[in-house]
């Protein structure tokens, strides 16, 4: 039965400036409340497009962000309440910037790889450098073009870096430690990289057609949201933390990658969600809408997903350590200096689209849990076990992606976001527009001459592309980055805007 948008409202309430709560009753079957955060101006942005889709149990399309939080709500296992973050947004399943968890200990708790993404661990890493901007504006121009001729991007594109079927095989085994062994990162490089770039439970055998897909493209940067850019260091909020991430001054010069398992994620997502419909039905798993098609943990189908989407992680981390490598080599090619004099390392690499087995408190109890972040990143807090010894006292770092010609920031986690989001906060900006509207509405000279006023230099292998990545397609980042900060489930530390962009 469809309901007016006023009767659906009426199941949301807001708690606090920046936290709403999604009451059961809002969809059927929903075990646990749904929450999400937004301030004033994207809470505006939230209800209408609540307002423009409501009615209805929804199945075929996309639904509206907060339908499908709630609809996460429902599925068995499911404990504490299911989160979108303020970049919230309409996905497939789960929606972009959803986080949702669920009991290991529970024999119905579910695995759904709608709540992971197509593009399994797309994430993003910051690489430092000892550069400034005077250093780098005589020779932007140049250095761009060069970063554009060492990072393969765009769709189908193929890697810079031959490898062999047996090379991906441990590619997908190994992850970041295959990438340090065959000389293509820093021993150091894996200490800055979530779950220290790679997933052990990976077994390359669940993913046998997504190899397919996945030999060619190791080493691309991709299309759509994927970019890589030069940026500087325009404020620091945190000086303690900004100093142990190695960011000293302002107009300090760093380099952000983002990019993901290519092809290959999506074949592993693709074929699991084929078996899991035939899964439900076996098992009698009753979902609000099919998108969020899913499996028992401990089933078969569960644990063939969780191997093969760790093969793919481990895939993603290589990927963004291969681009690192062609960066290093473009810098130092650019500045006569080795990548060590000039200080590149990883500051740091997130995960945006992955399931983690993750200990929580709920309810006063710690439980083992399948954590679900699909456009959202972790951010643990000072001194937990997880995050590197360097960050044990200031949070972990996490990297936050603008969109094109937009800022950037670096937040930390805290233990507030620890209690109330299972240590998550937001991924980035968030869409605004759908890809298509951006085409329809957007002039494609007028975008690129935007980029030019602000003194972005800008590589771009598809035009359309422009239009649908253009600042005007998202949220405004530094007001989601402000919610999360005004909430307390990540801390501002800095911010950096781009001064050359690649994209596909």
């Amino acid at each position: 039965m469809k309901r007016s948008y006023e009767e659906e409202k009426s199941f949301i309430t807001r708690e606090n400036g920046q936290r709403f709560r999604i009451d059961p009753g809002f969809v059927p079957n929903m075990k646990v409340p749904g929450y999400f955060y937004a301030n004033d101006r994207l809470e505006k942005l939230t209800f209408e497009e609540l307002r423009q889709q409501s009615g209805g149990k929804g199945g075929g399309g996309f639904l509206p962000a907060v339908k499908q939080i709630a609809n996460v709500a429902a599925l068995p296992g499911v404990v504490k309440g299911s989160i979108g973050l303020p970049d919230v947004h309409s996905g497939y399943g789960f929606a972009v910037g959803n986080v949702a968890a669920f009991d290991m200990a529970d024999p119905d708790a579910v695995v759904s790889p709608g709540g992971v993404g197509f593009d399994i661990n797309c994430g993003v890493r910051l690489v430092r450098t000892n550069l400034t901007l005077d250093d780098v504006l005589p020779v932007k121009e140049e250095l761009t073009q060069s970063l554009f001729d060492h990072i393969p991007v765009g769709v189908g594109t193929k890697g810079m870096v031959p490898i062999t079927a047996a090379d991906l095989n441990d590619v997908l085994e190994m992850g970041i430690d295959w990438s340090i062994r065959e000389g293509y990162a820093w021993v150091e490089d894996k200490e800055h990289c979530e779950e220290y770039g790679r997933m052990l439970q990976a077994d390359p055998t669940k993913a046998r057609r997504a190899k397919i897909r996945g030999l060619p493209q190791l080493g691309t940067l991709g299309a759509g949201n994927h970019y890589a850019e030069i940026q500087v260091v325009e404020e620091v909020y945190d000086e303690q933390a900004a100093k142990k991430m190695g960011i000293d001054k302002v107009n300090q010069v760093c380099i952000m990658i983002h990019s993901g398992s290519r092809g290959l994620g999506h074949q592993v997502a693709t074929d699991a969600l084929v078996l899991m419909e035939a899964a439900m039905a076996r098992d009698n798993i009753d979902i609000n809408d099919r998108q969020l098609a899913c499996a028992k943990i401990n089933s078969q189908e569960g644990q063939d997903y969780l191997a093969g989407m760790a093969a793919a992680a481990n895939y993603a981390w290589v990927n963004r350590a291969m681009m690192t490598f062609l960066t290093r080599r473009a810098f130092s090619k650019k500045f006569g200096k080795t990548a060590e004099e000039l200080d590149m390392h990883v500051v740091y690499d997130v995960s945006h689209n992955i399931a983690k087995v993750e200990q929580h408190i709920v309810d006063g109890d710690l439980k083992t849990l399948l954590v679900h972040r699909k456009g959202a990143t972790r951010a643990f807090p000072p001194h937990h076990p997880l995050i590197p010894v360097d960050y044990q006292f200031t949070g972990q770092p996490v990297i936050v992606g603008g969109t094109m010609g937009t800022c950037s920031y670096v937040l930390t986690g805290t233990q507030k976001g620890m209690d109330e989001t299972f240590g998550s906060t937001c991924h980035g900006a968030g869409r605004a527009k759908s890809r298509n509207e951006s085409r329809k509405t957007l002039d494609y000279e007028a975008v690129l001459g935007g980029l030019e006023k602000k003194g972005i230099s800008i590589r771009v292998a598809s035009p359309k592309l422009v239009m649908e990545e253009a600042p005007e397609s998202y949220k405004d980042v530094t007001e989601v980055v402000n919610t999360c900060h005004d909430a307390g489930v990540s801390m501002r530390a800095v911010k950096l805007r781009p001064i050359a962009v690649i994209k596909g």
